[in-house]
């Protein structure tokens, strides 16, 4: 019933749409490739208008050894711009197959999906973004995740100059028994791309890289 309310949403998100924004400009390129203590993430997706993006997104996720091969779309449902501020709401949602290769479920194949929602507001000083997600792949895995990022530039570059922003991301993962993870981070990007490298609460490295073209 769970993955049935995925599928309706999924496909509802398509049907209504007859720098690290999971959304670029009309007929713009995005490539990422994200790492951190959960997961190794690679995500390709072409953004037909400035408010969806489809794309192929290949995950392997390290405690629960398990890979998720899906489609993915992102929808911009609304986008707030103000004189010296911008804020924007997504849904982002994917369908596809999870394989594992852990115990019981080793060489398990299951059909799997997952929606969340994505809002973010920034301006050239500060930065918040709350994200999260839901995925339901049968028994291999079945989760929410949600996650707050704050963010504060310590200087304002100009057009094509190199930008930083010193982050902080605090993870909740409500059904595990040590649910929270805090790591801080360096963002910088110049022109089109966008390096974030961090180190959590546990030791774990963080690093993503994004480009856009």
């Amino acid at each position: 019933m769970r993955f049935i309310l995925i599928f309706i949403i999924f496909f509802g998100i398509v049907t209504d749409s007859s720098f690290a924004r999971p959304i670029s400009y009309a007929g713009g390129w995005t490539i990422m490739f994200k790492n951190d203590g959960n997961l190794n993430r690679v995500h390709a997706h072409f953004s037909p208008t400035h408010k969806l993006s489809i794309g192929h997104n290949l995950e392997y996720w390290h405690d629960e050894e398990f890979i998720l091969n899906s489609l993915q779309i992102n929808n911009l449902v609304k986008r707030w711009n103000k004189k010296n501020s911008q804020a924007n709401f997504y849904i982002k949602s994917g369908i596809g197959l999870a394989y594992s290769d852990k115990s019981n479920f080793d060489g398990e194949i299951k059909l799997s999906g997952f929606t969340g929602i994505s809002y973010d507001w920034e301006n050239r000083s500060y930065f918040i973004k709350y994200q999260n997600r839901y995925t339901d792949a049968d028994k291999i895995y079945d989760a929410f995740m949600q996650s707050i990022t704050f963010g504060l530039a310590p200087y304002q570059g100009d057009f094509g100059d190199l930008h930083t922003w010193l982050m902080l991301k605090i993870e909740h993962k409500p059904e595990n028994k040590e649910n929270f993870e805090v790591t801080p981070l360096f963002r910088f990007f110049k022109s089109v791309h966008l390096v974030e490298l961090g180190l959590n609460d546990r030791g774990k490295f963080l690093f993503n890289y994004f480009v856009r073209f």
